[in-house]
């Protein structure tokens, strides 16, 4: 336990003199800076410049007469934007005398080119009608799918392409089924069967016995 009571008391005066000293050495590098924001070609000044400390969410803007004013510490990059001007880069230096430090920003105006622009005569009810009635609508998804479903499409389809293993085997099913039905008995007649008979107008009407 002895051994422990001379560290204990370094420590004692030795941590509060390291802390003072850091704090020493923070508070050297706070700089409060005044300034003033001005158009390079009229020295005039710029409201609302946004004045930002790169890398730290922190920042404020100019008044009325483009005056700031900010706390930074050395070696802190100012970034200046405004709409209209170039964007300006500013680093406090490092080795800067004492904690206070006024400056003055020129902005430069930034040249923005824009796209041409036609200017067409307003056009008679007369023409409106026509270009309204002419224009071309594309089909929409939904009606894409509706006319690739029709039933025109699909016919012509089955005519093209041949049956595939499922098609053919419910057929063969189908056909079984028929005819085990009525095995050992005369097969029944539809002759009078109202559902047989719309089938068959149906099937007239597109033309299926004409293509057989």
């Amino acid at each position: 336990m002895k051994r422990f009571i001379p560290y204990f008391f370094f420590l004692l005066f030795a941590i509060p003199g390291s802390v003072k000293a850091q704090f020493e050495t923070y508070k050297d590098s706070v700089v409060q800076l005044y300034g003033v924001v001005m158009s390079a070609d009229s020295l005039q000044g710029l409201p609302s410049v946004s004045i930002m400390v790169k890398g730290r969410n922190q920042g404020t803007l100019t008044n009325d007469q483009g005056v700031f004013s900010i706390v930074v510490l050395k070696g802190d990059q100012l970034e200046f934007t405004s709409v209209g001007y170039k964007p300006k880069l500013v680093t406090i230096p490092k080795n800067l005398d004492g904690n206070q430090q006024s400056m003055i920003q020129l902005m430069v105006q930034d040249t923005v080119y824009l796209a041409a622009t036609i200017i067409k005569k307003y056009p008679t009810r007369q023409e409106f009608e026509r270009d309204f009635a002419n224009v071309k609508v594309p089909d929409d998804q939904q009606e894409i799918a509706r006319q690739n479903l029709s039933e025109a499409n699909r016919r012509a389809l089955l005519s093209i392409y041949p049956s595939d293993g499922r098609e053919a085997t419910n057929y063969y099913f189908k056909q079984n089924q028929r005819k085990y039905y009525s095995a050992g008995q005369l097969p029944p007649q539809n002759i009078f069967n109202p559902l047989a008979w719309a089938e068959f107008i149906k099937a007239w009407k597109r033309g299926d016995f004409k293509n057989q």
